[in-house]
């Protein structure tokens, strides 16, 4: 394949040429995409499964997906009960108060 030598075109040869190479670039990873798609498709039905099905199943795994689970309250602030902390996190700045004041941190722990 002859590459053109490029320092010699003008600007707008330039920006025709990195816009003609821009499309290509587009449709070949859409003609390598779709190469790809239809060869796993082909490996998942060999397997008795559909594509969907492989994907699906896969994002089931990826981290994150506890996002939203309650964890249960370790701690509360007997001056006042609605002051709760998990133990996870940053300490509360009731509890940070209270244990620099000596106070120990198993003190405050929910029985």
């Amino acid at each position: 394949m002859a590459i053109p030598n490029i320092q010699k075109l003008s600007y707008a040869e330039l920006v025709e040429l990195q816009s003609r190479v821009n499309g290509l670039i587009d449709q070949r990873r859409s003609e390598e995409q779709a190469k790809i798609r239809e060869m796993a498709a082909e490996l998942a039905a060999g397997a008795g499964f559909s594509l969907e099905e492989v994907v699906a199943n896969g994002e089931a795994g990826k981290r994150g997906t506890r996002k939203g689970v309650k964890v249960a309250l370790k701690y509360r602030n007997p001056k006042d009960p609605s002051q709760t902390w998990t133990g996870r996190g940053r300490q509360p700045r009731w509890l940070v108060a209270e244990l620099e004041k000596g106070k120990k941190r198993e003190a405050f722990l929910i029985q």
